[in-house]
Protein backbone atom coordinates (compact mmCIF):
# COMPACT_ATOMS: atom_id res chain seq x y z
CA UNK A 1 0.00 0.00 0.00
CA UNK A 2 1.25 3.62 -0.76
CA UNK A 3 1.76 5.88 1.93
CA UNK A 4 2.58 8.89 -0.04
CA UNK A 5 1.25 11.14 -3.24
CA UNK A 6 1.88 13.34 -4.78
CA UNK A 7 -0.98 16.14 -6.43
CA UNK A 8 -0.48 17.95 -9.91
CA UNK A 9 -1.98 21.05 -11.03
CA UNK A 10 -2.79 19.13 -13.90
CA UNK A 11 -5.80 17.01 -11.86
CA UNK A 12 -3.27 13.81 -11.32
CA UNK A 13 -2.17 12.48 -8.51
CA UNK A 14 0.60 9.55 -8.13
CA UNK A 15 0.96 7.27 -5.56
CA UNK A 16 4.45 6.60 -3.89
CA UNK A 17 6.88 5.35 -1.40
CA UNK A 18 7.63 7.78 1.75
CA UNK A 19 11.53 7.96 2.27
CA UNK A 20 11.00 11.03 4.99
CA UNK A 21 7.99 12.23 5.99
CA UNK A 22 5.90 15.33 5.60
CA UNK A 23 3.76 17.34 3.71
CA UNK A 24 4.56 20.31 1.77
CA UNK A 25 4.50 21.92 -1.93
CA UNK A 26 6.01 24.14 -4.17
CA UNK A 27 6.69 24.14 -7.88
CA UNK A 28 7.86 20.80 -9.63
CA UNK A 29 10.96 20.68 -11.26
CA UNK A 30 13.22 18.13 -12.68
CA UNK A 31 17.13 17.97 -13.24
CA UNK A 32 19.26 15.54 -15.62
CA UNK A 33 21.91 15.43 -13.78
CA UNK A 34 22.80 11.90 -13.19
CA UNK A 35 25.36 13.04 -10.49
CA UNK A 36 25.73 16.22 -8.07
CA UNK A 37 22.62 15.25 -6.03
CA UNK A 38 24.40 17.01 -2.86
CA UNK A 39 25.23 19.85 -4.61
CA UNK A 40 21.65 20.06 -6.38
CA UNK A 41 20.05 19.46 -3.00
CA UNK A 42 21.74 22.18 -0.84
CA UNK A 43 21.70 24.60 -4.19
CA UNK A 44 19.75 27.78 -2.60
CA UNK A 45 18.26 28.25 -6.06
CA UNK A 46 15.90 25.54 -5.77
CA UNK A 47 14.15 27.17 -2.69
CA UNK A 48 10.44 26.63 -3.02
CA UNK A 49 10.30 23.75 -5.31
CA UNK A 50 10.17 19.80 -5.43
CA UNK A 51 13.39 18.57 -7.08
CA UNK A 52 12.37 15.92 -9.54
CA UNK A 53 16.04 13.35 -10.60
CA UNK A 54 15.10 12.25 -13.89
CA UNK A 55 18.05 9.85 -13.49
CA UNK A 56 16.32 6.57 -11.72
CA UNK A 57 19.16 6.26 -9.11
CA UNK A 58 20.16 8.69 -6.51
CA UNK A 59 22.87 8.18 -3.97
CA UNK A 60 24.82 5.52 -4.96
CA UNK A 61 28.15 7.33 -3.99
CA UNK A 62 26.44 8.35 -0.43
CA UNK A 63 26.32 11.55 1.19
CA UNK A 64 29.46 13.86 2.11
CA UNK A 65 28.99 17.30 3.37
CA UNK A 66 31.97 18.84 1.78
CA UNK A 67 29.99 18.33 -1.59
CA UNK A 68 27.11 20.74 -0.32
CA UNK A 69 26.68 24.11 -1.29
CA UNK A 70 25.38 25.39 1.08
CA UNK A 71 24.62 24.64 5.01
CA UNK A 72 21.01 23.17 4.20
CA UNK A 73 18.31 21.80 1.94
CA UNK A 74 16.88 24.02 0.03
CA UNK A 75 14.08 21.99 -2.43
CA UNK A 76 10.73 21.76 -0.45
CA UNK A 77 10.52 17.99 -1.08
CA UNK A 78 12.56 15.25 -3.14
CA UNK A 79 11.28 12.95 -6.21
CA UNK A 80 13.30 10.17 -7.68
CA UNK A 81 12.46 6.55 -8.90
CA UNK A 82 15.04 5.00 -6.18
CA UNK A 83 16.60 6.96 -3.52
CA UNK A 84 19.11 4.85 -1.22
CA UNK A 85 19.13 4.94 2.45
CA UNK A 86 21.64 7.55 2.70
CA UNK A 87 20.22 9.95 1.07
CA UNK A 88 16.48 8.82 2.36
CA UNK A 89 18.18 9.41 6.22
CA UNK A 90 19.81 13.07 5.47
CA UNK A 91 16.71 14.32 3.70
CA UNK A 92 14.52 12.78 7.01
CA UNK A 93 17.47 14.35 9.53
CA UNK A 94 16.70 17.80 7.19
CA UNK A 95 12.93 17.85 7.87
CA UNK A 96 12.44 17.78 4.08
CA UNK A 97 9.81 14.89 2.78
CA UNK A 98 11.52 12.48 0.10
CA UNK A 99 8.99 9.99 -2.16
CA UNK A 100 9.99 7.36 -4.37
CA UNK A 101 8.79 3.89 -6.17
CA UNK A 102 6.88 6.16 -8.82
CA UNK A 103 7.27 6.69 -12.20
CA UNK A 104 9.07 9.84 -12.82
CA UNK A 105 9.47 9.79 -16.55
CA UNK A 106 6.05 9.93 -15.94
CA UNK A 107 6.72 13.24 -14.12
CA UNK A 108 9.36 14.96 -16.42
CA UNK A 109 7.32 14.28 -19.75
CA UNK A 110 4.65 16.43 -17.94
CA UNK A 111 6.78 19.08 -17.17
CA UNK A 112 8.25 18.98 -20.68
CA UNK A 113 5.24 19.14 -21.91
CA UNK A 114 3.05 21.71 -19.50
CA UNK A 115 5.85 23.59 -17.65
CA UNK A 116 7.01 23.56 -14.05
CA UNK A 117 3.50 23.23 -12.21
CA UNK A 118 2.30 23.65 -8.50
CA UNK A 119 2.03 20.22 -6.94
CA UNK A 120 1.22 19.07 -3.27
CA UNK A 121 2.81 15.84 -1.26
CA UNK A 122 1.75 14.33 1.49
CA UNK A 123 4.21 11.29 2.73
CA UNK A 124 4.10 8.70 5.81
CA UNK A 125 1.77 7.09 7.45
CA UNK A 126 -0.89 9.27 7.74
CA UNK A 127 -0.54 10.43 3.87
CA UNK A 128 -3.56 10.88 1.63
CA UNK A 129 -4.86 11.62 -1.51
CA UNK A 130 -6.79 14.25 -0.58
CA UNK A 131 -3.85 15.47 2.24
CA UNK A 132 -1.51 16.24 -1.21
CA UNK A 133 -4.22 17.91 -3.06
CA UNK A 134 -5.09 20.10 0.20
CA UNK A 135 -0.83 21.23 0.04
CA UNK A 136 -1.56 21.63 -4.00
CA UNK A 137 -4.37 24.10 -3.32
CA UNK A 138 -2.17 26.48 -1.36
CA UNK A 139 0.94 26.04 -3.65
CA UNK A 140 1.38 29.72 -4.87
CA UNK A 141 3.61 30.74 -7.98
CA UNK A 142 7.48 31.35 -8.02
CA UNK A 143 6.94 35.09 -8.77
CA UNK A 144 4.88 35.46 -5.92
CA UNK A 145 7.63 34.54 -3.69
CA UNK A 146 8.45 38.49 -3.48
CA UNK A 147 10.53 37.92 -0.19
CA UNK A 148 12.70 34.69 -1.88
CA UNK A 149 15.81 36.40 -1.26
CA UNK A 150 15.66 36.80 2.57
CA UNK A 151 15.32 32.82 2.86
CA UNK A 152 18.08 32.10 1.73
CA UNK A 153 20.42 35.12 1.66
CA UNK A 154 23.30 35.66 4.52
CA UNK A 155 22.02 37.37 7.73
CA UNK A 156 25.28 39.01 8.00
CA UNK A 157 28.66 40.36 5.88
CA UNK A 158 31.49 38.30 6.00
CA UNK A 159 34.39 37.18 4.01
CA UNK A 160 36.09 34.43 1.99
CA UNK A 161 39.93 35.46 1.95
CA UNK A 162 42.23 34.60 -0.86
CA UNK A 163 45.10 36.38 -0.89
CA UNK A 164 44.32 40.03 -1.51
CA UNK A 165 44.81 40.32 -5.14
CA UNK A 166 41.18 41.75 -5.56
CA UNK A 167 38.49 42.37 -3.69
CA UNK A 168 35.16 41.11 -4.81
CA UNK A 169 31.54 42.78 -3.73
CA UNK A 170 29.86 39.25 -3.78
CA UNK A 171 26.20 39.96 -3.49
CA UNK A 172 24.44 36.52 -2.19
CA UNK A 173 21.11 36.46 -3.64
CA UNK A 174 21.16 32.68 -2.67
CA UNK A 175 24.75 31.97 -3.48
CA UNK A 176 26.31 28.59 -3.91
CA UNK A 177 29.39 28.49 -1.88
CA UNK A 178 31.56 27.09 -5.07
CA UNK A 179 31.35 30.32 -6.41
CA UNK A 180 33.15 32.63 -3.24
CA UNK A 181 35.52 29.66 -3.32
CA UNK A 182 36.18 29.61 -7.25
CA UNK A 183 37.17 33.46 -6.43
CA UNK A 184 39.27 32.99 -3.29
CA UNK A 185 41.34 30.19 -5.15
CA UNK A 186 41.80 32.75 -7.96
CA UNK A 187 43.90 35.04 -5.21
CA UNK A 188 40.93 37.70 -4.49
CA UNK A 189 39.57 37.95 -1.02
CA UNK A 190 35.26 37.84 -1.50
CA UNK A 191 33.17 39.98 0.95
CA UNK A 192 29.76 38.46 1.00
CA UNK A 193 27.62 40.55 1.43
CA UNK A 194 23.48 40.36 2.01
CA UNK A 195 20.86 40.44 -0.95
CA UNK A 196 19.57 44.11 0.36
CA UNK A 197 23.17 45.53 1.08
CA UNK A 198 22.81 49.09 0.26
CA UNK A 199 25.25 50.82 -1.89
CA UNK A 200 26.77 52.93 0.90
CA UNK A 201 28.25 49.72 2.42
CA UNK A 202 29.39 48.76 -1.18
CA UNK A 203 31.54 51.87 -1.28
CA UNK A 204 33.10 51.39 1.80
CA UNK A 205 34.75 48.26 0.76
CA UNK A 206 36.19 49.89 -2.42
CA UNK A 207 35.58 46.98 -4.20
CA UNK A 208 37.25 45.47 -7.50
CA UNK A 209 34.36 43.73 -9.16
CA UNK A 210 30.96 43.89 -8.11
CA UNK A 211 29.68 40.84 -8.46
CA UNK A 212 26.06 39.15 -8.18
CA UNK A 213 25.05 35.66 -7.43
CA UNK A 214 22.75 32.87 -8.32
CA UNK A 215 19.38 32.42 -6.21
CA UNK A 216 15.72 31.06 -6.48
CA UNK A 217 12.69 32.61 -7.93
CA UNK A 218 11.82 36.24 -10.22
CA UNK A 219 14.78 38.59 -10.72
CA UNK A 220 11.52 41.20 -10.72
CA UNK A 221 11.65 40.79 -6.74
CA UNK A 222 15.26 41.35 -6.37
CA UNK A 223 14.88 45.25 -6.58
CA UNK A 224 17.42 46.02 -4.06
CA UNK A 225 20.42 43.85 -6.38
CA UNK A 226 19.19 45.28 -9.58
CA UNK A 227 19.34 48.90 -7.86
CA UNK A 228 23.07 48.51 -6.54
CA UNK A 229 23.84 47.53 -10.14
CA UNK A 230 22.60 51.01 -11.66
CA UNK A 231 24.51 52.77 -8.90
CA UNK A 232 27.64 51.12 -9.67
CA UNK A 233 27.20 51.03 -13.19
CA UNK A 234 30.05 52.49 -14.92
CA UNK A 235 32.65 52.86 -11.46
CA UNK A 236 32.87 48.98 -10.69
CA UNK A 237 33.50 46.13 -13.26
CA UNK A 238 30.58 44.18 -13.13
CA UNK A 239 29.45 39.98 -12.79
CA UNK A 240 26.90 37.88 -12.25
CA UNK A 241 25.93 34.17 -12.53
CA UNK A 242 22.68 33.04 -13.35
CA UNK A 243 19.95 35.62 -11.43
CA UNK A 244 22.55 37.36 -11.14
CA UNK A 245 22.85 37.89 -14.98
CA UNK A 246 18.93 38.52 -14.96
CA UNK A 247 19.50 40.82 -12.40
CA UNK A 248 22.61 42.53 -14.36
CA UNK A 249 20.38 42.94 -17.10
CA UNK A 250 17.18 44.45 -15.94
CA UNK A 251 19.45 47.14 -14.30
CA UNK A 252 21.08 48.25 -17.89
CA UNK A 253 17.11 48.25 -19.19
CA UNK A 254 16.64 44.86 -19.81
CA UNK A 255 14.01 42.30 -19.39
CA UNK A 256 13.52 38.61 -18.27
CA UNK A 257 10.42 36.20 -18.64
CA UNK A 258 9.59 32.76 -16.81
CA UNK A 259 10.65 29.88 -18.80
CA UNK A 260 8.78 26.95 -19.71
CA UNK A 261 10.21 24.54 -17.72
CA UNK A 262 14.09 26.15 -17.33
CA UNK A 263 17.54 24.41 -17.42
CA UNK A 264 18.25 22.36 -14.93
CA UNK A 265 20.91 19.82 -15.11
CA UNK A 266 24.70 19.19 -16.16
CA UNK A 267 24.09 18.33 -20.05
CA UNK A 268 23.24 22.18 -21.38
CA UNK A 269 25.11 23.11 -24.65
CA UNK A 270 26.28 26.87 -25.23
CA UNK A 271 27.84 28.34 -28.25
CA UNK A 272 30.06 31.10 -28.29
CA UNK A 273 29.44 33.64 -30.89
CA UNK A 274 32.55 34.97 -31.08
CA UNK A 275 34.08 31.73 -31.87
CA UNK A 276 31.77 29.02 -32.29
CA UNK A 277 32.90 27.40 -29.67
CA UNK A 278 30.38 25.01 -27.80
CA UNK A 279 30.91 24.03 -24.32
CA UNK A 280 28.64 21.49 -22.31
CA UNK A 281 27.02 23.45 -18.90
CA UNK A 282 25.87 23.26 -15.32
CA UNK A 283 22.72 25.10 -15.19
CA UNK A 284 19.43 25.65 -12.88
CA UNK A 285 17.41 28.23 -13.72
CA UNK A 286 13.71 28.85 -14.74
CA UNK A 287 13.74 32.32 -16.33
CA UNK A 288 15.66 34.08 -18.56
CA UNK A 289 16.66 37.09 -20.22
CA UNK A 290 14.42 38.24 -22.73
CA UNK A 291 16.12 41.38 -23.90
CA UNK A 292 19.36 42.44 -23.00
CA UNK A 293 18.88 46.12 -22.44
CA UNK A 294 22.37 47.86 -23.34
CA UNK A 295 24.44 44.51 -22.74
CA UNK A 296 25.67 41.95 -25.76
CA UNK A 297 24.96 38.64 -26.03
CA UNK A 298 27.91 36.98 -26.34
CA UNK A 299 26.36 33.17 -25.73
CA UNK A 300 23.31 31.71 -26.17
CA UNK A 301 22.12 27.86 -25.92
CA UNK A 302 22.24 25.18 -28.36
CA UNK A 303 19.00 24.29 -27.88
CA UNK A 304 16.56 27.07 -27.66
CA UNK A 305 18.87 30.30 -28.44
CA UNK A 306 18.14 31.61 -24.92
CA UNK A 307 20.70 34.56 -23.88
CA UNK A 308 23.98 32.71 -21.85
CA UNK A 309 26.44 35.09 -21.64
CA UNK A 310 25.92 38.65 -21.63
CA UNK A 311 28.65 41.87 -21.79
CA UNK A 312 29.59 45.14 -22.17
CA UNK A 313 33.12 46.85 -22.57
CA UNK A 314 31.97 50.24 -22.32
CA UNK A 315 30.99 49.42 -18.65
CA UNK A 316 32.84 46.65 -18.51
CA UNK A 317 30.88 43.79 -17.68
CA UNK A 318 30.83 39.95 -17.75
CA UNK A 319 27.88 37.57 -17.14
CA UNK A 320 26.80 33.84 -17.33
CA UNK A 321 23.22 32.59 -17.13
CA UNK A 322 24.73 29.28 -16.57
CA UNK A 323 27.18 27.87 -13.47
CA UNK A 324 30.89 28.17 -14.50
CA UNK A 325 32.06 26.72 -11.36
CA UNK A 326 30.64 23.47 -12.53
CA UNK A 327 29.33 22.23 -8.92
CA UNK A 328 28.16 19.70 -9.92
CA UNK A 329 28.94 18.63 -13.67
CA UNK A 330 31.58 19.64 -16.41
CA UNK A 331 34.66 22.36 -16.02
CA UNK A 332 34.26 23.47 -19.64
CA UNK A 333 33.91 26.98 -18.66
CA UNK A 334 35.93 27.70 -15.45
CA UNK A 335 37.69 30.77 -16.79
CA UNK A 336 34.76 32.75 -16.77
CA UNK A 337 36.48 33.38 -13.37
CA UNK A 338 39.92 34.25 -14.80
CA UNK A 339 37.88 36.53 -17.00
CA UNK A 340 36.00 37.79 -14.25
CA UNK A 341 39.23 38.76 -12.30
CA UNK A 342 40.87 40.21 -15.52
CA UNK A 343 38.21 43.27 -15.40
CA UNK A 344 39.90 43.90 -11.26
CA UNK A 345 43.19 44.15 -13.15
CA UNK A 346 42.62 46.66 -15.79
CA UNK A 347 44.41 49.25 -13.61
CA UNK A 348 41.02 51.08 -13.95
CA UNK A 349 40.17 50.80 -9.90
CA UNK A 350 37.98 53.92 -9.55
CA UNK A 351 37.13 55.49 -6.27
CA UNK A 352 33.05 54.60 -5.87
CA UNK A 353 30.46 57.24 -4.55
CA UNK A 354 26.49 55.69 -3.28
CA UNK A 355 24.71 58.76 -4.78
Amino acid sequence: MADAYVALADGRVFEARARAPGRTRGELVFTTAYTGYEESLTDPSYEEQVLTFSYPLIGNYGVRDERFESDRVHPNAAVARELTDDVAEWLESEGVPAVDHLDTRDLVTSVREEGAMACGIAAGPDATPEAAKAELAECVGMSDHVDIGKQVSTDEPYTVEGGGDADVALVDCGMKGSIATSLAERGADVHVLPYDVDADTVAELEPDVLFVSNGPGDPANFAAATELVEAFAGEVPLAGICLGQQIVARAFGGDTEKMAFGHRGVNQPVRDLETGQVVMTTQNHGYSVADPGDLEVTQVNVNDDTAEGLKSDEFSVVTRQYHPEANPGPHDSLGFFDEVLDLAGNGSRTPVTAD
